[in-house]
């Protein structure tokens, strides 16, 4: 299967900021860890590695806007709302058990990480649907 350019655009963006979020994660957890920054310029530290996790949101949404191919764009959207309904669901269901106190506190950082699951099992829904209407 051959990429469009906007899907090897998408490509390049989410490698460029993955390498980028790598590339701050591991300082950042070195310096707080070893209480090496403190003030302003730790709270700068601890923001610099969701930077790329919130361009992932955004590569996404770019790709969305550049694909030309109205069934890719259907896919991945569809991909989305599934992994929103997961991500959500999930900080719901969650949300209220930590609040009943019969669950510990999550991070929130937790529920992008459930949502980029949850494009996974988007993807297999979409394989799912694909298949049913073969």
């Amino acid at each position: 299967m051959r990429f469009s350019p906007a899907q090897r655009r998408y490509n390049r963006r989410v490698i460029l900021l993955s390498l980028t979020y790598v590339g701050l994660l591991f300082p950042a957890v070195y310096l707080l860890n070893r209480d090496l920054v403190s003030g302003p310029l730790a709270y700068l530290t601890g923001v610099l590695p969701a930077l790329p996790v919130t361009g992932f949101f955004v590569a996404i949404g770019m790709y969305l806007v550049e694909e030309t191919d109205e069934y890719q764009r259907m896919l991945l959207v569809r991909q989305s709302l599934v992994a929103t309904g997961v991500a959500m669901t999930g900080a719901t269901i969650w949300g209220f058990l930590e609040g009943f106190e019969l669950l510990p506190h999550l991070v929130g950082y937790a529920w992008p990480i459930l949502w980029f699951g949850g494009l996974g099992i988007g993807s297999c829904v979409n394989k799912l649907i694909e298949r049913r209407e073969a």
